[in-house]
């Protein structure tokens, strides 16, 4: 189970209390912005702006908000701003490897954001590529666990879709496939009658980083730094926290 996962299913779970629910409404409102100028404003023809709006809608986000946001990317509605995704590279403390994703409409202020909270948070930017090459693009569906969905019946659904691997998180199971066979796994969960919460092509790290409970709180903090900024939509990175050690940080 990647440390990544782990954090972003504890992200989930307090989503719907956090303070900065207002802020995550912004960047999943600019998600579906961007899918719909990028692929056209139909989801039906549109699989990433499907998969965006699904995400907003599971985390309550207005459907007035996601429908205005989806005429602003697709030209029916004037007020779409020209976004580009940025991608940057540092260290964490401990020498953990982590990819910054942005969707900004001014690059400097991204860049400035970004650095800002790197060097206050103990970590270093990194020159382009310098990072990358530790993590591979992989399709991660997230799965809320329910009855009569277990992991058996999972693998049944998704094997000839292109999963590669099911992973238990505790609340949920996590289906990894080749970001390019995300759509058809997502497809076939829905077509067995499965809900999912969360399908995204993310980076997934080949080799991790164990971390002791200090380290982990050092990392945990950067995150939420640069995620605070408007302009970082994904903050990916290799580090492993043991279920030892998070039950130490949540007690």
């Amino acid at each position: 189970m990647s440390g990544h996962s782990k954090w972003a299913t504890t992200k989930h779970k307090k989503a719907a209390i956090d303070a900065k629910r207002g802020k995550l409404f912004a960047k999943m409102i600019k998600n579906i912005e961007v899918a719909a100028r990028t692929g056209g404003g139909d989801p039906a023809g549109n699989p990433t702006l499907y998969d965006a709006i699904q995400k907003a809608k599971k985390s309550s986000v207005p459907i007035d908000n996601i429908n205005r946001a989806v005429k602003r990317g697709s030209g029916a509605e004037a007020g779409g701003a020209d976004y580009s995704t940025i991608m940057y590279e540092g260290y964490g403390p401990n020498g953990v490897a982590v990819l910054i994703e942005c969707l900004t409409d001014n690059r400097n202020r991204a860049a400035s954001d970004v650095r800002v909270a790197m060097t206050r948070n103990g970590g270093s930017m990194a020159d382009p590529g310098s990072v990358s090459y530790l993590f591979n693009r992989k399709g991660v569906v997230i799965v809320p666990k329910a009855d009569g969905v277990d992991e058996d019946k999972i693998l049944d659904v998704v094997l000839d879709a292109g999963a590669e691997e099911v992973n238990d998180l505790g609340e949920a199971f996590e289906v990894m496939s080749e970001a390019t066979d995300m759509v058809a796994v997502r497809t076939a969960l829905v077509d067995a009658g499965i809900d999912y919460d969360s399908a995204d092509a993310n980076f997934v790290p080949s080799m991790q980083v164990e971390l002791d409970a200090e380290g982990a709180r050092k990392i945990f903090k950067l995150i939420d730094a640069l995620e605070d900024s408007d302009d970082v939509q994904n903050v990916f990175a290799n580090f492993d926290v043991s279920d030892e050690v998070m039950a130490e940080l949540d007690a």
